[in-house]
């Protein structure tokens, strides 16, 4: 067994020749970084329209944009990035240096059930979805709280509104093929502008996300969404995302939970950070439900991702076995623990089965890369937690030690005012219209 430094190093080396450099980085080290004077202090507000909230309170003008090597570069939000002089200086706090090597591990994970790390980044023509694949049924009233999604009265918004259907290859195979599909309002002085990224539910598609990308993009944002792995135009039948869960407690060979989709979210990232029409110092993400996990996985590892919102996506899955708090969870898969369960001979789905269904297809998602370690390093960007005070998935008292560690990090990074977590009172796993305003205001507030 390599010991541990040496594993990370050869990662260092793999994700160097995968990434190339960016023209746009400001690298600036824990020592020369500008301190702002600290004032912030932790709030527990309770407001009966909103629910209890921790709101973190200080103000800082910087904002951070990073590249998802394993050290860290900081850039100002709103200020040219700068070119990176020769060797980029290593930040000299704990705290960082354990950003940097919890991020190393994950990304190993990610690296260890890649085909062929030497696929390069391209771009394929696409064309609209005439009929989404949507692998569960759709509720009435399903769609409406996207459909009230603030939006700005624009002028024959329909005929300036600019539609891109592509495709990012990222890896070989059928899965490396990311179907994307990009909204914005045709500008007559072409600039650049924020993105946010938007990452569907289970079973649905990038499609169901429309009216959230056309409320964005009538204020002046540009927005993209995308079929996660086994979903949508990546699916072949409504069995397509569980067969490939299945498939990978039998072989171990791919992460179609969570850790797959966040390898594209990083190739994602550096198409974005490429585009002419895009501030790469300004690129959000957000996602409902599987989405909202999506985006708290890709946001801890590729920190270009400057502005963060999971709805109700985070929870605590170690809280969850430890407190038998899991079968909600558990439910929303439920045939994956089934095979598992009758693979390990047992009579019913129990913790056992659980931790070893976690450990196969997201490996160290119940440890090392769980909520109160992967949270906290969001920090300082700017992160709204968004979730149903009464939701068994994402289950309240399992988010209070890593809502808690993440208010310290914020509290210690001088940018206390850019964490929140809103829990709304009397809502289940399910996005309400209060989200998506919170989540509209925090990116108007952040992101413009």
């Amino acid at each position: 067994m390599l010991p541990r430094r040496i594993i990370m190093a050869a990662a260092a080396l793999v994700l160097a020749a995968m990434w190339r450099p960016r023209g746009h980085l400001l690298a600036i080290s824990a020592a020369g970084l500008a301190h702002v004077p600290l004032s912030s202090t932790r709030k527990y507000h309770s407001r009966k329209e909103r629910g209890r909230k921790l709101v973190t309170e200080q103000r800082l003008r910087s904002n951070s944009r990073r590249n998802p090597s394993l050290s860290s570069r900081d850039a100002t939000v709103g200020a040219p990035c700068a070119a990176l002089p020769g060797r980029e200086m290593a930040a000299s706090s704990a705290t960082a240096d354990a950003g940097a090597g919890l991020r190393s591990e994950f990304l190993q994970v990610l690296l260890s059930r890649r085909r062929d790390l030497q696929v390069p980044l391209s771009v394929e023509q696409g064309s609209p979805v005439k009929n989404p694949l949507h692998q569960k049924r759709l509720w009435p009233k399903e769609a409406e709280p996207m459909e009230l999604c603030p939006r700005k009265e624009v002028e024959n918004f329909k005929e300036k509104l600019v539609e891109e259907n592509f495709y990012l290859i990222t890896e070989v195979g059928e899965q490396g093929r990311v179907p994307v599909l990009l909204l914005k309002l045709n500008d007559p002085v072409p600039k650049r502008k924020p993105v946010i990224v938007f990452l569907h539910s289970s079973y649905k598609c990038k499609e169901w996300l429309r009216p959230l990308l056309e409320g964005y993009a009538s204020r002046g944002y540009i927005c993209v969404a995308i079929d996660s792995r086994y979903h949508g135009e990546r699916a072949s039948n409504e069995n397509s995302y569980i067969d490939a869960l299945k498939s990978a407690w039998r072989n171990g060979d791919t992460m179609p939970f969570i850790f797959d989709t966040v390898w594209d979210l990083i190739k994602l990232g550096d198409h974005l950070s490429e585009r002419e029409d895009v501030d790469p110092c300004r690129i959000g993400i957000t996602g409902e439900s599987l989405g909202g996990m999506h985006a708290w996985f890709a946001a801890f590892v590729d920190t270009r991702y400057s502005v963060i919102v999971p709805i109700i996506g985070v929870q605590g899955f170690r809280w969850a076995i430890d407190n038998n708090k899991w079968q909600a969870r558990v439910n929303s898969i439920k045939p994956l623990f089934e095979e598992a369960r009758i693979d390990l001979g047992k009579s019913e789905i129990d913790t056992e089965v659980v931790e070893k269904v976690w450990g196969k297809i997201a490996p160290g998602l119940d440890s090392q890369f769980d909520a109160p370690c992967s949270v906290p390093l969001i920090a300082p960007r700017p992160l709204l937690l968004l979730n149903g005070a009464e939701d068994p998935r994402c289950p309240i008292a399992g988010l209070e030690e890593p809502s808690s560690r993440a208010a310290k990090a914020y509290e210690e990074s001088g940018s206390a005012e850019k964490f929140m977590f809103i829990a709304e009172p009397g809502i289940g796993h399910r996005m309400t219209v209060n989200m998506v305003k919170e989540a509209s205001d925090w990116f108007d507030r952040f992101l413009q």
